[in-house]
């Protein structure tokens, strides 16, 4: 993990407009010994052919690809600005997070940051704090309570079961190697009988062993009896605080309504947005997937002007990276696109919802096919 350095933090800095804050950034990365002293042109030349701004108030400056060979060492200068900084298109930036990476190491980087920063409290804070000890606790995510995991590797579905211990020794499984659970749990788990809601959907958990909150899911290749019930799927909830209710309050709308088949017929990546966001059931609804080409991935430059042909749309656009953590992101956030963290070769699913879905869908195709700014692979 990337650890920031509270020296790399300046707090309470001005600049004149957004070429003086860039060029703030750039001195202080040269001074930190990450950049050559021409970085800095590269960081004005990105941003004429594209801002960088992420939204929530923060903005990444970073340089080129033609000047990553100036880049000695990867690094961060992170600078505050309270009074706000225009950035274009009637965007302030309070924080400017200044970017030197040699390949694609920004991309892991990216998503330490934009995990934080995607949460509109924290954006807040990082306006008004007057300490840079505490930037740096907010940017790392020590400010935050502990990580909810539920993602598409807690997710096992075809499994060959034909009977419930099988899937709560699975489930109990991932959530212990997660570091979710401890061996008491996984012990009660196993021996205890999962709760039947219905439709095939079982639930367990444990008053013992919760290490962390999270969420394991597995589900039978075919569906079997439990005493002249159907079973198919079992939930395994490891509960350390109230992240977890948002996934049962999910699961219990699709059972009131009787849609617990979606969770049945649903791949891994369905079945975490079926669980963790409202997944509209309509005819209008399509999905594409498609591969990343861009030899550095979603970095800000292509993540931009992926998002930017997203916008032209009235449809609704979610993004999935189902070589990443599977989970669903509004395809209209920069911010949230970029935490995706795609990487070339990964694959995109996006799902759009609206009258001009299947255009949406084809302009994306068409963009992703082009390179996204930086020329077809």
């Amino acid at each position: 993990m990337f650890q920031l350095d509270v020296k790399a933090i300046h707090t309470g800095a001005s600049a004149s407009d957004k070429e003086d804050a860039i060029r703030q950034v750039a001195a202080a990365l040269a001074a930190a010994g990450n950049v050559g002293d021409a970085y800095v042109d590269g960081m004005l030349a990105r941003e004429k052919q594209t801002s960088t701004y992420l939204g929530n108030g923060i903005a990444i400056p970073h340089g080129t690809t033609d000047t990553r060979d100036l880049v000695l060492e990867t690094g961060v200068q992170v600078f505050q600005f309270p009074e706000g900084i225009a950035w274009g298109e009637d965007q302030t930036a309070y924080v400017a997070i200044g970017i030197a990476a040699r390949s694609d190491e920004h991309l892991a980087l990216l998503r330490q940051l934009t995990h934080v920063l995607s949460d509109d409290s924290v954006a807040e804070q990082l306006k008004t704090t007057t300490s840079a000890e505490e930037l740096r606790s907010i940017l790392m995510g020590e400010k935050q309570g502990a990580e909810f995991k539920f993602d598409t590797s807690l997710i096992a579905l075809d499994v060959a079961a034909s009977d419930l211990i099988t899937l709560q020794a699975l489930n109990a499984g991932r959530l212990q190697h997660a570091g979710a659970a401890d061996a008491s749990f996984v012990s009660s788990v196993i021996s205890a009988q999962p709760l039947n809601l219905g439709q095939g959907i079982w639930l367990s958990d444990s008053t013992v062993g919760n290490l962390g909150s999270a969420v394991a899911v597995s589900r039978s290749a075919k569906a079997f009896e439990v005493e002249g019930e159907k079973a198919a799927m079992l939930i395994t909830v490891a509960v350390a605080d109230e992240q977890p209710l948002k996934v049962l309050n999910y699961l219990s709308d699709l059972l009131i309504n009787q849609k617990a088949d979606r969770l049945l017929n649903a791949d891994a990546p369905g079945v975490l947005a079926l669980l963790t966001s409202v997944v509209d059931e309509q005819a209008e609804v399509l999905t594409a997937e498609f591969t990343i080409r861009n030899e550095h991935g979603l970095h800000a430059r292509p993540g931009t002007a992926l998002v930017s042909v997203i916008k032209q749309f009235n449809s609704d656009v979610t993004v999935t990276n189902l070589d990443g953590s599977g989970k669903p992101a509004n395809g209209r956030s920069l911010m949230k696109v970029v935490a995706l963290g795609v990487k070339k070769g990964h694959r995109l699913r996006f799902t759009a919802s609206g009258e001009d879905a299947q255009q949406a869908l084809d302009a994306i195709e068409q963009a992703i096919t082009a390179g996204l700014g930086e020329g077809a692979a």
